[in-house]
Order: C-alpha cells, then sequence, then structure tokens
C-alpha cells in the first residue's frame, strides 16, 4: 500500500509542479536556518571537555573590592581570575594531583629553519607542565616539559601545528631551536590538531577566540618580566612603579585549574583555599565575606554565560521563521489539495475509504518534507560555511556530522506532515457526490 501511495504522490507532484517546488523551497529554508542555528548554538554551548568534567575545577577567589563585587550583573560570583600571590599559594599544594597556573602573552616568533619567513606576532600561554595531560592536549610530534622547567625557566617551547608549518615547514620540529622575542627556544613538542570551543581554560579573553600558537614555562614569563597580553582588571588605588609591584598587586589576570578525581581531595582543597583567606584576612586582603569555589567546566561555562541570549533568541527566532514557512505551505497545500478535488471524489465513488484518502495524502506531504529536508541540508551547509567564515579555526565543528543530518530529514518531514494535517483534513471531508455531478 505505501508503493502504491508513494507513486500517487509523485503523480500528484508532477502535476504541480510550481506549487511543488514552492513548498519544498519553503520548507528547504526554513529547516535550513533551524539547522545551522542550530550547529551554531551546539558549538557554542558545548563541553569541549566534558569526559574529564568530574575531575577538573577551576578556581576563583574573593579578593576583590570590599565595598563593591567584582562584577555588579553577577554580584555574588567572585573574580574570574586569581592574583599573582593566589595563584602561587596554591600552587604550593599538594592536594591536586594536578595543578596549573597560567596566562595569556603575545610574542614575536622567528624562524632559524626557513630563511626566507617573515617575523610575526603570536599568541602565547605561558603556563605549567601539567596543562597538556590535564586537559589532554595531543601532540604530533615530542611533548610537554617536565616540573623542572617550570621550576628553572628552562627556554623550551611547545609549538600549535600551524606555527610549525609556518617556522619550519611542518617537519618534525622537535630539538630545533627557534626564537621568541628575540631568544632562543628549544622545540620540544608540536601539537596536533586541538581546538577546544569553548576555549573553556580561559573564557575571559575570548570564549571563542583560536587557541594559543605557542606554549611555555609560566616561570620564564616571570624571570624575563614578560607583560601580559590577557584580560587583566584591578581595584585597589595603589601605585604601580615596577614589575614586582604588578605581582603584589591586588589585580586578577591568572587563571587557575586542579584535577581532584576523589572527592576527599575536592574538600581538602576546598578547605585549603578557604584557610588561605582566611590567612590573609588577618593581613588585611579578603575583606569581602568567604566565597571561593571550584567549578567544574560544565558549571564554568554556564556560571560565564558563554552562551548568551542573543544565541538562545537567534534559535528561536529561526524555529520561528521555520513556523511562517509551514503557515506558507499550509496555504499552498489547501490550494493543491482543493484544487484535486475532483479525483479524490472520483476516488471515493470507486470504493477508497477516507482513511485511504487521508494516508495517501500524509505520503505526499512527507514526500514534499524529505524533498524539503534534503534541500535544506544544502542551504544549511551554506549557512555554516558563512559561520566558518567567523570562526576559521572551527571548521570541523561548524559542519554538518551524521547526527544533524539525521535531524534536518526528521525536522523537515515532521513539518510537512504537520503543515500538511489540516488540508488533508479538509480534503477528506468533501462530498464526493458534488465533484461528480460536474463530470
Amino acid at each position: 500500500m505505501l508503493t502504491y501511495h508513494l507513486r500517487l504522490a509523485f503523480k500528484s507532484l508532477r502535476r504541480n509542479p510550481v506549487l511543488s517546488a514552492l513548498m519544498i523551497g519553503a520548507i528547504a529554508l526554513g529547516v535550513g536556518i533551524c539547522i545551522t542555528m542550530l550547529t551554531v548554538y551546539r558549538l557554542m554551548s558545548g563541553n569541549p571537555i566534558a569526559h574529564r568534567n568530574d575531575v577538573l575545577y577551576s578556581v576563583t577567589l574573593d579578593s576583590w573590592d570590599p565595598n563593591e563585587p567584582a562584577d555588579l550583573k553577577r554580584p555574588k560570583l567572585p573574580p574570574p581570575q586569581v592574583t599573582y600571590p593566589d595563584a602561587m599559594a596554591m600552587f604550593e599544594s599538594d592536594i591536586p594531583t594536578r595543578k596549573v597556573v597560567m596566562r595569556k602573552a603575545a610574542l614575536v616568533i622567528e624562524s632559524n629553519e626557513l630563511k626566507d619567513a617573515k617575523p610575526f606576532l603570536t599568541e602565547a600561554r605561558l603556563t605549567t607542565h601539567d596543562f597538556f595531560a590535564m586537559f589532554d592536549v595531543p601532540f604530533r610530534y615530542g611533548s610537554g616539559w617536565d616540573g623542572a622547567a617550570d621550576r628553572g625557566s628552562q627556554p623550551v617551547a611547545v609549538l600549535s601545528g600551524e606555527t610549525n608549518r609556518k617556522t619550519f615547514g611542518g617537519i618534525n620540529s622537535v630539538g630545533e631551536m627557534v626564537k621568541l622575542d628575540g631568544r632562543e627556544y628549544k622545540v620540544i613538542g608540536v601539537l596536533d590538531d586541538w581546538a577546544p570551543a569553548p576555549k573553556f581554560y580561559d573564557l575571559n579573553n575570548g570564549a571563542f577566540d583560536e587557541p594559543e600558537e605557542v606554549f611555555i614555562p609560566f616561570s620564564i614569563g616571570t624571570a624575563l618580566q614578560m607583560q601580559t597580553a590577557g584580560n587583566t582588571n584591578c581595584w585597589e588605588n595603589k601605585e604601580i612603579s615596577s614589575y614586582q609591584d604588578f605581582l603584589n598587586s591586588e589585580c586578577v589576570w591568572l587563571q587557575f585549574w586542579v584535577e581532584l578525581p576523589e572527592r576527599e581531595q575536592v574538600e581538602q582543597f576546598q578547605a585549603f583555599i578557604d584557610n588561605h583567606a582566611r590567612q590573609q584576612k588577618t593581613l588585611g586582603r579578603f575583606q569581602r565575606p568567604l566565597n571561593n569555589r571550584l567549578q567544574r567546566p560544565d558549571d564554568w561555562l554556564r556560571v560565564n554565560e558563554v552562551v548568551a541570549d542573543d544565541n538562545r533568541v537567534l534559535v528561536g527566532l529561526s524555529f520561528m521563521f521555520l513556523a511562517v514557512c509551514l503557515l506558507n505551505m499550509i496555504g499552498l497545500l489547501l490550494a493543491k489539495f482543493l484544487g484535486a478535488a475532483p479525483l479524490v471524489g472520483l476516488r471515493r465513488a470507486l470504493g477508497a475509504s477516507r482513511s485511504d484518502i487521508f494516508q495517501q495524502h500524509l505520503v505526499e506531504v512527507g514526500v514534499i518534507g524529505f524533498g524539503g529536508g534534503t534541500l535544506g541540508i544544502v542551504v544549511a551547509a551554506l549557512g555554516l560555511l558563512g559561520v566558518r567564515s567567523l570562526y576559521e579555526n572551527y571548521d570541523e565543528l561548524t559542519r554538518l556530522d551524521f547526527t544533524m543530518v539525521v535531524m534536518t530529514l526528521a525536522i523537515a518531514v515532521i513539518s510537512g506532515v504537520i503543515a500538511g494535517l489540516y488540508p488533508t483534513w479538509r480534503v477528506c471531508r468533501l462530498q464526493p457526490a458534488t465533484y461528480l455531478k460536474t463530470q
């Protein structure tokens, strides 16, 4: 029976090619825009480190101005970054299995290998050796540094794959030397493709910025007094006349993460940072109520409102646009089905039941929906092509995967069936005798 209904559906579509094309186009446009927005929303709302969500924690301490919160819009939250003295105090703790203190910098990189390569400005992440293991950073060549490099300010560097291509032509550059701000660094590792989106480990400096291109030990930045290129906020009205003054200040500019696999470790480290805050209170710091937090990546993304309300509104508007397309489709289906009423009357007179007529027309709108979904995949792909021009480093994340293709077809077919319910019901209610008299 289904084969018979499909044959009738295709014959009906061929009888009115213009109306059929308009209906398929309406669904394709509505569904294509919806899938484009859903894919972007999924990119922005995803947790790229979900497989380690239960063991990683972002650490924040409320060392801010006692007279006002760090964020007036969210007064209950501590600052999203920490001061240098607090970061160093936490880094001395042996409670975490792993711990990372880090920041952003800007460095000029020069190649010793490609003589025709011009120096270029690059974003660097100054971090500690646990960064790569904590966040499952993949390597193409070599590896990261060890704890000795953190303590001894060894001039070593890990390059991104793209930076390795620019400076060494993409070869295995482990063991080669590269210049950063005029100083020689030994390359010990080259990253494989890695573009977490959002960039969960540092949401303060562009949640959807590309990952840094060079990674060097955090202690080097302190020893060489490298300026920060990241977000820095200060509240204390105190003159800063030297780099050491800046390090000792109440400015928040560092990110701190810990790995705590056991519940006991979480409780111990929470007690540790609370006790640290109490000790600092005796020195005149931390004058706000105790508000130190350990937040898992999913909570960290939510609290920092990575997915803005505007993006949710756009998803809602895209579905409203789909609803408008379906309303237009209902009008077109009414015109098409009522125009074929004499044929329906003839079929009824020859013995077809209302159930048969209903099934036939639902199959037809299902075919229209499937056609619209197929074309909608093309529309969505074109929409995501535009998105990739804005987020160039997230090519793979802004492509239609199998799940989204299936979702496109499912939404299109379901939308088509929903739009066809009323026109189908109307044509099934027609009395066949009226049309038979005119034949």
